[in-house]
């Protein structure tokens, strides 16, 4: 067996079908089909079921289909490296961010690219699982999330480069603002909004932490929606429905009519955040220099 095959099997795997498979791959099904074959009489195993209209992975073909999906990436990986034994930086470099961090990407991105021009990116966006399953799967070498960096037991270990903290600030309809010449409002004013939190189901460490603040002050907000996207809370704000607590740096990618951006008068909530990768793991140079851009 061969990466050829793999790839063959692969592709077969994820459409479902040879013909289709066939097609994506430029080739005859007939010898697509033979080359399954032969693996299949190689490893003594059925790797598909061929029962109905689409190719459905035996538990063999399942695990055969991990295991391959890993080769491939570390074969990519070493091909990578062996290309930047010289100086020059190219091909696609993935990342990985929470939504809330999105916002922390743009300028790093473009500062890199005015050294690095051919570089060209992947993002993907998800929450702290996701993220820790990608890096695992080699789907993206880093990521950039809110500390601490929480995901399943067999997916670490991570190395951890902290950024400067990120303090929240209110946002709310501009019509609420109690004083338009005062920059920063209490806590206990915030309180009686109605109110929106930005909350996944696997990562409230912010949900959390914030409402603990105001129950540090004898205070229960009243929340009316839970969200995990960050545009639709701040869509929800400005048609006037609640208020909310976010990083200040979400709102710097943001310029939103009918919304007053403030600081919390009260209270010292911050966000930790910073750069995660897997540890031990070879990092493309593209990777490694995109991380020391966040140390300067």
């Amino acid at each position: 067996m061969d990466l050829r095959q793999l790839r063959y099997f692969l592709m077969v795997a994820n459409e479902g079908q040879v013909t289709s498979a066939a097609k994506r791959l430029n080739m005859e099904q007939p010898p697509l089909s033979r080359q399954l074959k032969l693996m299949e009489d190689e490893l003594g195993v059925a790797l598909f079921d061929r029962s109905g209209r689409r190719f459905e992975l035996t538990r063999a073909g399942e695990l055969l289909r991990h295991r391959a999906e890993l080769l491939l990436k570390q074969f990519q990986e070493t091909m990578q490296e062996v290309k930047e034994l010289d100086d020059g930086l190219r091909g696609t470099l993935a990342i990985g961010a929470v939504v809330s961090c999105i916002s922390l990407l743009p300028r790093q991105i473009d500062a890199f690219r005015q050294t690095y021009p051919n570089v060209t990116f992947k993002i993907l966006e998800g929450d702290h699982y996701l993220l820790g399953e990608w890096m695992k799967r080699r789907m993206v070498e880093l990521a950039v999330a809110r500390l601490p960096f929480e995901v399943s037991a067999d997916s670490g270990p991570y190395t951890v480069l902290q950024l400067p903290p990120d303090p929240f600030v209110a946002v709310l309809p501009a019509a609420w603002q109690p004083d338009p010449a005062q920059p920063a409002i209490d806590m206990s004013e915030l309180a009686r909004f109605p109110w929106l939190t930005l909350k996944t189901d696997r990562t409230k460490g912010m949900h959390e932490r914030i409402l603990q603040e105001f129950h540090d002050k004898g205070l229960e907000p009243h929340i009316i929606c839970e969200c995990s996207s960050v545009a639709v809370i701040i869509s929800l704000v400005a048609t006037g429905i609640g208020a909310t607590l976010l990083p200040k740096s979400v709102m710097a990618s943001f310029e939103v009519a009918n919304i007053a951006v403030l600081d919390v008068a009260n209270a010292d909530l911050r966000s930790e955040v910073g750069v995660v990768w897997k540890s031990n793991r070879y990092l493309s140079k593209s990777a490694r220099r995109f991380i020391e851009m966040f140390r300067e």
